[in-house]
């Protein structure tokens, strides 16, 4: 990941140095075990802890340079540790191992650290969405559909939905948390020929993993799941950005990106004030898309392993994670800062719509009257076309009309706002999660 998306929380846990070292704790952790069967001396596996080499920039160059030899990053690794810590104990290191069995799961030891943070980015964003619902619960906005005026909501019920999104995107963050925590030390093909099960079990344990079946390599699923979920939170940050992005524009004008003192939103328009953090939010969404295309289809591999899944999960995981935290603390900034527009929001709905956002209102009160549906529909239609080509009022059309025939109370109740709006805080008591 580029360093602009990289957030430093979550790139330090898929750095080199965190990778080899989280590797090596397998391995130690593994020799342990061994000692605790009485494979090997517990000496030796004592002196492994004592001389655990550092794993820093030098390294990392040393293991680059003797995998330029290897052509094997795990035995250039292997060859490492074994040298810095010393024979004969350094010769207990990898023993009765494979590759994948210290790749594995370090690797998802990596990728459950990281769900760990994208929990808490999830739950912050939600809950900026909620406070946000809470407070603008009863400012009143235009809904639409498909784009077009349709009937009254409120901002707050547009921020409540949003969180209740946002909070089953935590509920599989969550999921895919506990699915990715797991780990496999069982040897080549994972019948554990060469270990025994209570090796696996110890450094599990020791590392807060679940041991699970596996064939030489943990299963895919797992991985394309934190795919899933990295991809379904960029999704629901898209359609919160999306619905800013429409709001902020110059014909709308409902809601406006915070914009600090000094910014600029355009390089030769001194007036503009660009939604650019939504419109950056909706384009990253689609990266984050990607890479779970590529997750899925790392699950179908030859037989008991091959490694077509590795080089690019080495992009796709680490990527996904680091873009899925910025793009969370983005969409909480932009979530607790943005601007509502509330007197335009008020003149859009009962000016700039002309009142027709009544029109099914009038539409009920016709029927109600014991005119019939189809009649009342086109009695409606008539007068809202009519409010639109001569620019009038919806309500002074219907009051002109010859063939509506409801009392001046009936039309004052069709055209009552607060009417329309009156169960506006029930969703607030879906959001079960507030305090």
């Amino acid at each position: 990941m580029i360093p602009r998306y990289a957030p430093k929380d979550v790139a330090a846990l898929f750095s080199d140095e965190h990778r080899f070292d989280t590797m090596l704790e397998v391995e130690i952790l593994a020799a342990e075990a061994l000692a605790e069967l009485g494979v090997v001396p517990k000496d030796d596996a004592a002196a492994l802890r004592t001389r655990r080499p550092v794993v820093d920039a030098g390294f990392v160059e040393a293991v680059n340079d003797r995998e330029a030899i290897t052509n094997h990053d795990t035995a250039a690794f292997v060859d490492v540790v074994q040298e810095r810590i010393g024979m004969p104990e350094g010769g207990w290191v990898h023993y009765g191992l494979t590759s994948s069995d210290v790749v594995d799961t370090a690797l998802c030891y990596s990728l459950a650290a990281a769900m760990d943070i994208v929990v808490v980015e999830v739950r912050a964003l939600r809950d900026a969405l909620t406070k946000r619902a809470e407070l603008s619960v009863d400012t009143p906005i235009v809904g639409r559909t498909h784009g077009m005026h349709a009937e009254p909501t409120t901002y707050g019920a547009k921020f409540a939905l949003f969180a209740l999104q946002v909070n089953r995107d935590l509920e599989r963050a969550q999921r895919a948390r506990t699915g990715i925590a797991v780990g496999k030390l069982s040897g080549a093909v994972g019948t554990f020929s060469n270990i025994d099960p209570a090796v696996e079990e110890y450094v599990c344990c020791r590392l807060g993993l679940a041991p699970v079946p596996s064939t030489q390599v943990i299963a895919r699923d797992r991985h394309a799941e934190v795919l899933y979920a990295c991809a379904a939170i960029g999704t629901s940050i898209e359609q919160f950005s999306l619905e800013v992005r429409h709001l902020a524009r110059s014909e709308v004008g409902e809601a406006e990106e915070p914009f600090a003192a000094g910014q600029k939103g355009s390089s030769a328009m001194p007036h503009k004030r660009n939604p650019v953090l939504a419109e950056r939010l909706s384009g990253l969404s689609r990266v984050l898309r990607g890479y779970l295309q590529a997750g899925l289809e790392d699950v179908a591999l030859w037989h008991e392993r091959d490694i077509s899944h590795s080089s690019v999960e080495r992009v796709v995981m680490p990527d996904a994670l680091m873009l899925t935290v910025y793009m969370l603390r983005k969409a909480t900034w932009l979530a607790d800062g943005l601007v509502l527009h509330e007197e335009r929001a008020l003149e859009n709905l009962t000016q700039g719509s002309l009142g027709l956002v009544f029109s099914q209102s009038v539409l009920l009160a016709l029927i109600e009257s014991g005119v019939s549906r189809d009649d009342a529909y086109r009695v409606v239609q008539r007068a809202s076309r009519r409010a639109i080509d001569e620019r009038r009022n919806f309500r002074d059309v219907i009051e002109a009309d010859d063939e509506v025939t409801l009392s001046a109370e009936a039309i004052a109740t069709a055209f009552d706002l607060d009417r329309l709006l009156a169960h506006r805080r029930r969703v607030l008591d879906a959001l079960t999660w507030r305090a």
